[in-house]
């Protein structure tokens, strides 16, 4: 088993066009091959997307048009990232959206990338699992554990902020594989994290609104939390109507 004090690990994040994977391109990439101990090496550059980027997404993350005009395309950037990448166990927060980028990105040029091949860990998941802080957000995490801010929201920036993240979320593990096995099962949430009832206890939320939820591509630990307050409320009301001798009448 691989300690977690001697792995190398890969954090990675994407500044993007916008948040569909299918269709919105890549601005920014920024990697770091680390240990617990040190930065080994790191990997950095703004793309052109050859897309224009919408005003919304400009305001996110502070990359205008000018700043990619001129930069490589993701065809010339991809093959360097992928090397560097290497077989490291890949570090990210919301991380399946980063890889479904770049496969989308390399199947678009014909570029060899199994995402399913990759070893990764997601922090937003761990924080999920740790379940005390309030909001499972990068920002919100990095107040919580009071880690200090290191430059505005960009791709080199939210890399350095999500190690430390990492760092605290994974106290309680001594290895890799342990979080692997972890990570397999699906997380109970306690809080609704989007939508109209965002904030929200899962048993404060209306039936009928979870019941609308459960069939939305929501990522697994949430359609889990859906499905499983769903069933608490049919077994709590099958229940009352057993005990009520009038329940039939």
């Amino acid at each position: 088993m691989g300690l977690l004090k001697d792995e190398l690990f890969a954090c990675l994040d994407c500044e993007s066009t916008g948040l569909n994977s299918q269709n919105d391109r890549i601005i920014e990439i920024a990697c770091v091959i680390f240990t617990f101990d040190r930065i080994i090496d790191t990997f950095e550059t703004l793309i052109n997307p050859e897309i224009p980027i919408p005003e919304a997404s400009q305001k996110i993350h502070n990359i205008s048009e000018q700043m990619v005009r001129g930069k490589p395309t993701i065809e010339k950037v991809l093959p360097k990232l992928l090397e560097f990448l290497n077989h490291h166990i890949v570090v990210g927060h919301g991380i399946s959206f980063d890889l479904d980028l770049i496969a989308q990105a390399a199947n678009r040029y014909g570029i060899c990338f199994q995402k399913r091949n990759s070893r990764c860990i997601d922090t937003l998941r761990l924080a999920r699992l740790y379940g005390e802080s309030p909001i499972n957000s990068l920002e919100k995490l990095r107040q919580h554990f009071n880690i200090a801010a290191i430059g505005s929201h960009r791709a080199m920036s939210d890399v350095m902020v999500n190690i430390e993240v990492f760092k605290y979320l994974v106290k309680s593990f001594k290895t890799t594989e342990e979080i692997m096995q972890k990570l397999e099962k699906p997380i109970q949430l306690k809080i609704m994290p989007l939508g109209k009832h965002k904030g929200r206890r899962f048993e404060e939320i209306p039936l009928e609104y979870l019941l609308w939820a459960q069939k939305k591509d929501f990522d697994q630990d949430l359609l889990f939390s859906i499905q499983k307050e769903i069933k608490s409320r049919k077994s709590k009301n099958n229940f009352e109507q057993a005990s009520n001798p009038f329940s039939s009448l």
